[in-house]
């Protein structure tokens, strides 16, 4: 990721501040204005009162430098927040709908703990880059008007301070440099610690269950040394600018006020110019308040950069076309997808009949699931290309495609307020009629309406079963399904009466749609018009049950494994499935 991304990023970022930005900039010019005034007005008081000058014109005056203080002071805060919610709400909109339209490819790319670590935590520090840089540049405003300020005073003093001013401008880059360096390394272990938490939350059970759970936090945790390392050399860059800085600025103070002095002995000056020279010197010195400013806007910079490199990630793209006439035909064309060790698929040719009820079997990692996920786009193959009804699929518009495949998974996440909005979640809100007959078409209707507020109980407030869920999500499926139903190993959780109640609904009321099932279950694919063995990354063979039961291999896909880590011996005999038939 470039640090041209990240700049970039900033800007935006800054330019969502909207009016706030504007006002955050005209009180910090009046604040700015004022500070600067201030140190001259107080010199003309003090002259005024050593010679007998109007001194109540001054007092009033710097009365009123001191009101302005304290009301843009408190104006700038007020507005500096507003500017910063709205820049942070921004990119956390931005990043969100990103990660969403990545889709599947944004949990290859990036763990979901430290995507949630830069959608929040590195949102709010980037979202402060409003203010930072307002308050970098009005950082610097007051340093050059006190050197000029000097000068007007006394062109020596200026002279003098610009002797040691190398010196203070050294302190600055060095402390960019160490810090930028320091800010790079918290974030990213920081987002490592979140990641390992997310993954550790998501296995709670089994850690309890197996008794892990201090060997779980330690490796949890066991990025907090390098973060320490990296924090405290964020700290160490603050404490050398601040132990330098505490050196450098008292000699040029010394240094002008010595001048100064000097010039008031000579009657060059008087005593309210050496008053006002001592303020000048220690504010056109001061690099405390900018080097506050740098470290905001660096760690902006750094946390920045981690969000633009997931904004910079390319989204999946759609086109426009929209599917004819069809029955649901998939086809797949040499289509290769890589793992991590090797291709998983490789070269495989496929054609899915328009409104069968295909079975995909296979041994575990033989790529069920992945197959299943290319036919409605969840992934797309590094080489082929899968077709809908003669379509190419990037080539069919978001909306269209969605609608035309629907899935049905595993361990579906159940998303909305209530149970009907669950089930309806999809790209077409049904009819409640729909709505509940798809749900008594998966079973759910039943547990549902015995709930307190029926399809309008709250989700996060009534605890399901897993075998509850994996109904509520075949009846989103089974509302959302038009051309093509995908289930991948939705069984997994479901009773054998309730198995079968689901495949007469495959085999009637869906039985107009293509009905792509992944399964490791006989009995599934027993019902099956056709069944697609995968093996070594291609089909190793296609047919129906029947058919490829002749083959011992085959067998051996629905076979559990022994303890000693062998298959049991291959039956010979008919297999029972569901309702007593043979599906041998």
């Amino acid at each position: 990721m470039s640090l041209r991304a990240a700049d970039r990023l900033l800007l935006a970022s800054a330019r969502q501040g909207g009016v706030w930005v504007g006002v955050t900039v005209v009180t910090s010019l009046l604040l700015t204005g004022a500070t600067l005034a201030l140190p001259a007005v107080m010199g003309r008081t003090l002259d005024a009162v050593l010679g007998d000058g109007d001194v109540a014109r001054w007092l009033a005056v710097s009365g009123a430098l001191i009101f302005v203080l304290v009301v843009c002071d408190a104006v700038d805060d007020l507005v500096g927040q507003a500017a910063e919610a709205r820049s942070t709400a921004w990119l956390r909109h931005t990043l969100l709908g990103h990660v969403l339209a990545l889709g599947t490819r944004a949990t290859r790319r990036f763990t979901p703990g430290d995507l949630v670590s830069r959608l929040v935590g590195n949102s709010a520090r980037t979202g402060n880059v409003a203010s930072g840089l307002v308050w970098v540049v009005m950082g610097i405003v007051p340093p050059l008007g006190a050197i000029i300020a000097l000068a007007l005073i006394d062109y020596w003093l200026c002279l003098t301070f610009l002797v040691g001013m190398p010196l203070v401008v050294l302190l600055v880059r060095a402390f960019l440099r160490d810090i930028s360096d320091a800010n790079e390394g918290y974030f990213r272990v920081q987002g490592t610690i979140a990641a390992r938490l997310v993954d550790a939350l998501g296995g709670i059970r089994t850690i309890t269950a197996a008794g892990t759970v201090d060997r779980e936090a330690q490796r949890v945790l066991a990025p907090l040394p390098e973060l320490h390392r990296h924090g405290l050399g964020m700290w160490r860059a603050i404490a050398r600018i601040s132990a330098r800085g505490d050196l450098v600025v008292p000699l040029l103070v010394v240094a002008v006020l010595a001048m100064a002095g000097l010039g008031l002995a000579q009657g060059r000056i008087t005593a309210g110019d050496v008053l006002a020279a001592s303020e000048y010197v220690v504010m056109a010195a001061g690099i405390g308040g900018v080097m506050s400013s740098l470290n905001q806007l660096a760690q902006a910079r750094t946390t920045a950069g981690r969000i633009a490199e997931v904004v910079d990630e390319p989204p999946v793209a759609y086109g426009h076309e929209q599917l004819p006439e069809g029955s649901g035909r998939l086809e797949f064309r040499r289509v290769t997808v890589q793992g991590a060790s090797g291709p998983v698929l490789k070269d495989l040719d496929l054609i899915v009949p328009g409104g069968a009820l295909v079975a995909v079997v296979g041994n575990s990692g033989a790529g069920k699931s992945l197959l299943a996920a290319l036919a409605g786009r969840l992934v797309d193959p590094d080489e082929g290309d899968v077709l809908l009804d003669g379509v190419p699929l990037p080539r069919l518009a978001r909306d269209e495609l969605r609608q035309a495949v629907a899935y049905g998974f595993e361990r579906p996440v159940l998303l909305g307020e209530t149970f009907a909005d669950a089930i309806g979640f999809g790209p077409r809100a049904p009819s409640a009629d729909e709505l509940s007959a798809q749900a008594a078409a998966a079973r759910a209707d039943v547990f549902i309406r015995h709930m307190p507020s029926g399809y309008d109980s709250r989700v996060a407030d009534t605890p399901i079963s897993g075998g509850e869920a994996q109904r509520v999500g075949l009846a989103r499926a089974f509302v959302q399904a038009r051309r093509v139903l995908v289930l991948d190993d939705v069984a997994a959780s479901l009773d054998t009466v309730t198995e079968h109640h689901i495949s007469q609904v495959l085999t009637g009321a869906l039985a107009d749609r293509t009905r792509l099932i992944v399964t490791h279950r006989a009995s599934t694919a027993a019902r099956a018009e056709v069944v697609v063995w995968l093996a070594d990354g291609g089909v190793r063979g296609q047919g129906t049950h029947r058919e490829l039961w002749a083959d011992p291999e085959y067998r051996a896909a629905f076979q559990p494994v022994s303890v000693n880590g062998t298959a049991p011996s291959t039956r010979t005999g008919p297999v029972v499935g569901l309702g007593g038939r043979s599906v041998r």
